[in-house]
Formats: C-alpha cells, sequence, structure tokens
C-alpha cells in the first residue's frame, strides 16, 4: 500500500512542484512526507470506508490532499509574495513602450491602485492582491482557511467592483 501511495505522491509533485519552485531531492522528499501521512490518516479513517469507490481511489484523495497541504505550506515558508501594492508600479516600466504610453499606463495603474483600495475590500484586496503576485489558488485557499471556489467568487466580484470604478471614472469603455 505505502509504495502505491508513494508513486501517486511522486506523480502528483511532480505534476505541481514546478509551479511552487520546488525541484529536486526536495520533491522526492515532499512526496514521501505525503505518501506517510496519508497512510497515517487512511489508517485512522479505514473504519470511515465505505465502499461506494475503489479503495484505492479513496486512498488516492488522502495522498492528493496531502502533497496539496505539503506544497502549500512550502510555499509560504519559501515565498516572496507580498500583499501590498507597491509592485503597481513597476508594471510600465517592463513593458518597454513609448513616453506617452507610458504616462497613459501609469495612469491607469494609479487609477486601478486607488479602486482597489476604495472598492474593495479587506479581504478583496488581499485575495485580488495575491493573485496578481502570482500566489496559486490551493496555497492561498490554505493560507485563508477556504477553497477554490470561494476564491473565484472573491475575485469575480473584485473584477466587478474595480470595472464599474474604472467605467465610472472614464478609464474604460463600456465595450468588451
Amino acid at each position: 500500500m505505502h509504495a502505491l501511495l508513494v508513486r501517486i505522491a511522486m506523480d502528483e509533485v511532480f505534476r505541481r512542484g514546478p509551479r511552487y519552485r520546488i525541484s529536486g531531492p526536495e520533491l522526492n522528499d515532499l512526496a514521501h512526507q505525503a505518501a506517510a501521512d496519508a497512510l497515517m490518516r487512511i489508517t485512522h479513517k479505514i473504519q470511515e470506508f465505505r465502499g461506494d469507490a475503489r479503495f484505492t481511489t479513496w486512498a488516492f484523495r488522502f495522498v492528493v490532499l496531502e502533497v496539496s497541504s505539503k506544497l502549500g505550506r512550502h510555499f509560504w515558508r519559501i515565498s516572496n509574495a507580498r500583499f501590498e501594492l507597491d509592485e503597481w508600479a513597476q508594471i510600465p516600466d517592463r513593458s518597454g513602450t513609448d513616453p506617452v504610453s507610458h504616462w497613459q499606463a501609469c495612469e491607469l495603474v494609479e487609477a486601478v491602485r486607488d479602486a482597489v483600495s476604495t472598492a474593495l475590500s479587506a479581504h478583496q484586496r488581499r485575495v485580488f492582491t495575491a493573485v496578481v503576485n502570482g500566489v496559486p489558488l490551493e496555497t492561498l485557499a490554505s493560507e485563508l482557511q477556504t477553497n477554490r471556489n470561494a476564491l473565484y467568487k472573491t475575485m469575480f466580484d473584485a473584477r466587478k467592483k474595480l470595472r464599474a470604478q474604472l467605467m465610472a471614472q472614464g478609464h474604460l469603455s463600456n465595450a468588451g
């Protein structure tokens, strides 16, 4: 059973690991830890197995959840992701545009920054800036003790509010 769990964990960490900037022996170690922890959880919850699915399918879920948990914790230990809005000022510098386009981009970035700070709730602001900074949704969901669907809804509402404010200020048109 442990060998099967290790194989499942290895597949999962090699599939998802690069997104978390993890490679080499660390991935292998993470897979073995996840498999061992999953085996412990399966052992403790074996009485709850109802037989609605194959046992290996049921066990697979434990491994995937352990991998997600470990990747999320690893990301927050090594991440330099920030929730500050200071990064917004760097967006036009990366584009390599002419001065007029640069000025327009700076103006739009400032409008977005203002909209983020005034139109969004604290929770929406935290989720929005985390997503903009590239924090994986699994990691963010783990950190905020929620799920991906709740984060999608938060992002949907945040984008809707930002778009409405930017349209009201004349920065975006009604088209599109």
